[in-house]
């Protein structure tokens, strides 16, 4: 509880909002597997053992039904707090001594160019998917994550000397910030709220809802133009680490643009499609011909 308060009042300021709400939510499920496994409210910390980490593991996968790579990530959360615990001497015996997390290789989807194109062209006449299909082809254009999209403002977009836009913000996640060129399709985007009730009101370039509601409109929007894929405000980020890597942009400059430390993360990010393979293959058979 200590750990989460302060948490809080560092949300926004050295810690995203929404690792706020990951640490709360953890501290509920901590709860919840006290009272379904050991019928108890609390227990001492010195009563923290390997035990009771496999517990917590089975609890969360047998009766949580997360998956695998969300079980370790919880794991990971209350290990944080078991490490502070022995910091300040009130936990003398590490309870994850010799367990190793290994998280498993997820393929997410992504939108190909064609599907983009029809998302992008498809007439809408329901207002409140229209706004959801502008904000994910917008992070779809530009590579930008919900949290970031959401809090997109005036002062974040640049002008360069030769007349370019560009999104110059700190990403709310890592504060590593990001250098996005606005390309044409992106600008119309922005251009369709400048003068929305909404935008105006809160100071920001789009009218992004919760993530909650924005994954759930995007299942009726995938359903609306006829795309078999399970969209979620992610899988934009997915396609624009692809469709840039396979247009030609060199991953370092699609790092720079996702706001990455370094080109392993982008790497998990991007698919290797087959029009890049046939792209390269084309300068081989050139360059091999005899």
């Amino acid at each position: 509880v200590e750990h989460n308060e302060k948490q809080k009042k560092l949300s926004g300021i050295d810690i995203a909002p929404a690792t706020v709400v990951r640490y709360e939510t953890c501290r509920k499920l901590i709860i919840q597997f006290l009272q379904c496994t050991y019928h108890r409210e609390d227990i001492y910390l010195d009563e923290m053992s390997r035990q009771f980490i496999e517990d917590y593991e089975f609890f969360l996968k047998a009766e949580r039904k997360c998956s695998h790579n969300t079980t370790i990530q919880y794991l990971k959360n209350l290990k944080k707090i078991t490490r502070i615990a022995m910091t300040k001497g009130w936990l003398k015996t590490d309870p994850y001594l010799g367990i190793r997390f290994h998280k498993e290789q997820v393929e997410r989807d992504f939108l190909d160019k064609s599907e983009l194109k029809k998302l992008l062209d498809k007439q809408i006449d329901i207002p409140r998917l229209s706004q959801i299909r502008d904000v994910f082809a917008f992070c779809c254009l530009t590579g930008l994550a919900f949290s970031d999209v959401k809090q997109l403002r005036p002062e974040h977009i640049a002008v360069d000397i030769n007349g370019v836009n560009w999104i110059r913000k700190p990403r709310q996640k890592t504060g590593r910030m990001c250098n996005i060129p606005i390309i044409d399709a992106a600008q119309e985007i922005l251009s369709r709220y400048r003068d929305n009730n909404y935008c105006q009101m809160h100071g920001v370039l789009l009218p992004v809802c919760s993530n909650q509601k924005m994954n759930v409109y995007l299942k009726e929007l995938a359903d609306v133009c006829g795309i078999c894929k399970l969209l979620s405000t992610h899988t934009a980020r997915h396609t624009f680490a692809t469709l840039t890597l396979a247009s030609g942009a060199t991953i370092e400059n699609v790092a720079k643009m996702l706001g990455h430390s370094d080109t392993k993360m982008t790497r998990h990010y991007a698919r290797i499609l087959d029009s890049s393979i046939l792209r390269d293959m084309r300068v081989v058979a050139k360059n091999m011909a005899l």
